[in-house]
C-alpha cells in the first residue's frame, strides 16, 4: 500500500466543499482520482482520472461516461451519462499503489439535465427527503450487521457438459484429515457450526478482521464488534455504528470494498454470497432501524411490549405486511433462498419478537435506554444493494405508520417447538427469488410514495433479475440432479 495509516483518512467533518476536497488531495500528494458509483444490482463500478483533470466545477457539472454497459442502466442508443462526485464522500483509497482520491458519485442524465431515475443512490437521497416531508421523523438510522466468508480457495465452472464449484478454508472442519503438504495440518479446525466465538488459533482470521476494522476506521467508518461467525469455514462479521440512511448505504459499499481487498492482499478471497457451504450457516445482514425527530428517539414507549412505542409497532406492521415484496431488494439473489429455509433458525417467520431469532423482526433488548430502542429486520443478506434495500425498508415502515398497521401479537415461544397446526398458521417469507419478484410486482405502491422509487426503476430491476438470474439458474442442470435422476 502506497499510503501510510495516517493518510488513509476520510474528509474531516464539515470540510465538504469541492475546493476543500482538492486542498485535501493536494496536501496528501494525490495523483489519481477514482470515481465510484453503484449499478442497479448493487456492485461498485469505477473509472479513474489524473488529479489534474479534476476541477471544482466537475462536482456540479459532472463527468461523462457510457452507461449502456452498466447493469440495469441505459440502452445502447441512449448511453451518455454523467457522474456527479459527492465532495463529502472523499477518502484516500488504501488499495492503489499511487496516492488516489476516491469519490462516491451519483448519476445524472445529461439530456434531461436531472438525476438519473435508476441510480440507486438517488433513490436513497429521495428517501431521506421524503421522510422529512412526512413530518413523522427527520432521520432514519440504519445499522446493518453484514456477515461474510473468507476462503483460501474458490473455483467454479459451468459449461455445456460440466458444472462444479469448490470452496476451501484452512480452518474448515472438513480439513481435519488433510495430509501434510506444502502447508502442514496443525489441527485447530473449528467443529461444524461451532465458530461462535472461539479464540485464536481456532479463530484463524482475528488478525485479518482487525486489519479490516483498522482500515475502515481510518476511512471515517466507526466500527463496533468484530468476531468469527457460526460457520466453521471462515465466516466473520464486523459491525458498524449506526448512521443515517444514505451515509450507511455509502458505508456499506466501503465495507464490502475493504473486506474484499484486505482479504485479497492477504492471499485470501472474501465473499458476501449468502450460502456458499451446504449444511453450514449462511451469511445474513440483520438491519437495525430507528426513527428520530428533533434529536429525540421515536421507537421507545415505556411500559409496552419490549418498550416499543405505538409508532414502532406500526413500523413493524409495515415491515411484516410488505416483507414478501421487500425481499426482492433485501434477499435479491437465487442463492439468498438457500439460507432462508424453515427449520434451520433462519429468520423466515413473519412475526416479531423480543427474543426469538427465527422471527423476521426482532426487538433487541440489550439495553433499556430510549435512545437504544430499535427494531431489527433479520431476513436481508449482504448481496442486497444497500441504497435500494434500506430505502425500501424505511418506506415499508412509513407505510405502516401512515396506515396504523397492527403487527399482531409478538411470538416469543420457540417457533420450532410449536405444534404443527400452530406453526402452519404462521406466514413465512417467499421461498425463492422468483416469488419475491412476483410479490414486488403485486405490492409496490408503498415504494412509489414521494417518487422515491419509480415504476421504471422497479420494472428494470425485476426484468434484470428475471432474465439474468432467475432464468439463468432455471435453464442450467444442477449437479445434484444427477444424483437424483440419472438412473430414472
Amino acid at each position: 500500500m502506497a499510503t501510510t495509516e495516517s493518510e488513509q483518512t476520510a474528509m474531516a467533518a464539515g470540510a465538504t466543499s469541492p475546493a476543500e476536497v482538492l486542498e485535501f488531495a493536494a496536501e496528501r500528494g494525490v495523483q489519481m482520482v477514482d470515481l465510484k458509483f453503484v449499478d442497479l444490482p448493487g456492485t461498485w463500478q469505477h473509472m479513474t482520472l489524473p488529479i489534474g483533470a479534476l476541477d471544482s466545477g466537475d462536482f456540479e457539472s459532472g463527468l461523462g461516461f457510457d452507461g449502456s454497459s452498466i447493469r440495469g442502466f441505459q440502452e445502447i442508443h441512449e448511453s451518455d451519462m454523467l457522474l456527479i462526485p459527492d465532495s463529502s464522500s472523499a477518502f484516500i483509497d488504501p488499495y492503489y499503489t499511487r496516492p488516489t482520491l476516491s469519490l462516491i458519485c451519483s448519476v445524472a442524465d445529461p439530456v434531461l439535465g436531472e438525476p438519473y431515475a435508476r441510480d440507486p443512490r438517488f433513490v436513497a437521497q429521495k428517501a431521506e427527503r421524503h421522510l422529512v416531508s412526512t413530518g413523522i421523523a427527520d432521520v432514519a438510522y440504519f445499522g446493518p450487521e453484514a456477515e461474510f466468508f473468507v476462503f483460501d480457495h474458490i473455483a467454479y465452472e459451468q459449461v455445456g457438459h460440466r458444472a462444479f464449484y469448490e470452496v476451501d478454508s484452512g480452518e474448515g472442519f472438513w480439513n481435519t484429515g488433510s495430509p501434510v503438504s506444502a502447508v502442514p495440518n496443525l489441527a485447530y479446525k473449528l467443529r461444524q457450526k461451532e465458530g461462535y466465538f472461539p479464540v485464536p488459533p481456532a479463530d484463524s482470521l482475528a488478525n485479518l478482521r482487525s486489519e479490516m476494522v483498522a482500515t475502515m476506521e481510518s476511512l471515517g467508518i466507526r466500527c463496533e464488534f468484530h468476531h468469527h461467525e457460526v460457520s466453521s469455514g471462515g465466516q466473520g462479521e464486523i459491525d458498524m455504528r449506526f448512521q443515517p440512511l444514505l451515509r450507511m448505504a455509502d458505508q456499506m459499499m466501503i465495507y464490502k470494498y475493504v473486506v474484499k481487498n484486505t482479504a485479497r492482499a492477504a492471499g485470501k478471497t472474501a465473499t458476501f454470497m449468502p450460502k456458499p457451504i451446504f449444511e453450514e450457516n449462511g451469511s445474513g445482514m440483520h438491519v437495525h432501524q430507528s426513527l428520530w425527530k428533533d434529536g429525540d428517539p421515536l421507537m421507545y414507549g415505556a411500559g409496552g411490549y419490549a418498550h416499543l412505542s405505538d409508532l414502532a409497532k406500526h413500523y413493524i406492521g409495515g415491515l411484516l405486511a410488505h416483507a414478501p415484496a421487500l425481499l426482492a431488494f433485501c434477499a435479491p439473489t437465487t442463492n439468498s433462498y438457500r439460507r432462508l429455509v424453515p427449520g434451520y433458525e433462519a429468520p423466515v417467520n413473519l412475526v416479531y419478537s423480543a427474543r426469538n431469532r427465527s422471527a423476521c423482526v426482532r426487538v433487541p433488548m440489550y439495553h433499556e435506554a430510549p435512545k437504544t430502542k430499535r427494531i431489527e429486520f433479520r431476513s436481508p443478506d449482504p448481496t442486497a444493494n444497500p441504497y435500494l434495500a434500506f430505502s425500501a425498508l424505511m418506506m415499508a415502515g412509513l407505510d405502516g405508520i401512515k396506515r396504523s398497521l397492527d403487527p399482531g401479537e409478538p411470538l416469543d415461544a420457540d417457533l420450532y417447538e410449536l405444534p404443527a397446526a400452530t406453526l402452519a398458521g404462521i406466514a413465512t417469507v417467499p421461498s425463492s427469488l422468483e416469488a419475491s419478484l412476483d410479490a414486488l410486482e403485486a405490492d409496490s405502491a408503498f415504494l412509489l410514495e414521494g417518487d422515491v422509487f419509480t415504476p421504471g426503476l422497479i420494472e428494470a430491476y425485476v426484468r434484470y433479475k428475471r432474465e439474468e438470474e432467475v432464468d439463468a439458474i432455471r435453464m442450467r442442470p444442477h449437479p445434484w440432479e444427477f444424483a437424483l435422476y440419472h438412473d430414472a
